[in-house]
């Protein structure tokens, strides 16, 4: 007899907002395709399980194929322990990118898509030593993101 298969949970940790230049292409001979690098320049991050900042110095790594990009982003945010203490945070960001035509001619027009609208979706992992933030190296976690002027925003869940 099979098991029914388990749903998986969520648990919203935190919303990064990640500063972002804009991007320069490395490879590739079509505008928006190939290999790009967007440096990360600065930001913040809050919700229910963690609150900081993200310094500047990382980047974010994109290859573009038609209409789907392939994300590779690695940066280091500091999180608030409380007291007025912090801890590092190495973070590795994996992902995709897609939309359709539709999606596109709306974004080159600066409508705004939101997660729904826009397949925006990354793969975590967080390194750190400090024992506080111990739960961040033993979970799986997972992005929603969306871009907004500037800001690469990305809401990040727990599953659970």
């Amino acid at each position: 007899m099979t098991a029914p298969l388990m749903t998986p949970d969520f648990e919203y940790c935190f919303e990064l907002r990640v500063a972002v230049d804009d991007a320069f292409p490395i490879g590739g001979s079509t505008p928006e395709e190939g290999l790009h690098f967007a440096p990360i320049t600065g930001g913040a991050f809050a919700g229910p399980r963690l609150a900081g900042r993200i310094l500047p110095g990382g980047g974010d790594w994109w290859n573009g194929r038609g209409l789907t990009v392939r994300l590779d982003a690695r940066y280091v945010i500091e999180a608030e322990l409380g007291d007025g203490a912090t801890a590092a945070v190495d973070v590795v960001n994996r992902g995709y990118w897609r939309t359709d035509e539709a999606g596109i001619a709306r974004l080159e027009a600066g409508d705004e898509l939101d997660e729904r609208e826009l397949y925006y979706r990354t793969a975590f992992v967080f390194q750190t030593e400090h024992p506080a933030l111990e739960w961040l190296t033993a979970s799986q976690f997972i992005g929603y993101a969306r871009p907004e002027p500037g800001h690469v925003v990305i809401r990040v869940f727990r599953l659970v």
